[in-house]
């Protein structure tokens, strides 16, 4: 895929020290973002790439056809949401993921 961006640039996973789930967070602002319209958010970074491994960077759109949320009220609600669709689609490979407990 074409990326608008090195996905290991500064604007991605930061010379793949970053993956997954940190990348997302880092593009939105605690105090500013919140409430986060999911549909808003997926349209402006929808195309961005995320790592998630050493291997693997799939565009941000493809983790969030899993979230089942149309709107983040704060930054928790969205890790939990992103977290818990990544575990359960198979893009969280971190070793212990399955011992995380699900909060949906």
């Amino acid at each position: 895929m074409d990326w608008p961006h090195d996905p290991d640039g500064e604007q991605g996973s930061e010379g793949r020290r970053v993956y997954g789930h940190a990348v997302i967070a880092k593009k939105v602002d605690e105090e500013d973002d919140f409430p986060l319209d999911v549909e808003s958010f997926v349209s402006e970074y929808g195309d961005d790439p995320i790592r998630i491994d050493h291997e693997t960077v799939v565009p941000l759109r493809d983790i969030f056809e899993h979230v089942e949320a149309t709107e983040f009220d704060d930054i928790m609600t969205m890790h939990k949401k992103v977290g818990t669709a990544m575990r359960d689609n198979d893009l969280w490979f971190y070793e212990g993921a399955d011992q995380f407990t699900r909060t949906r």
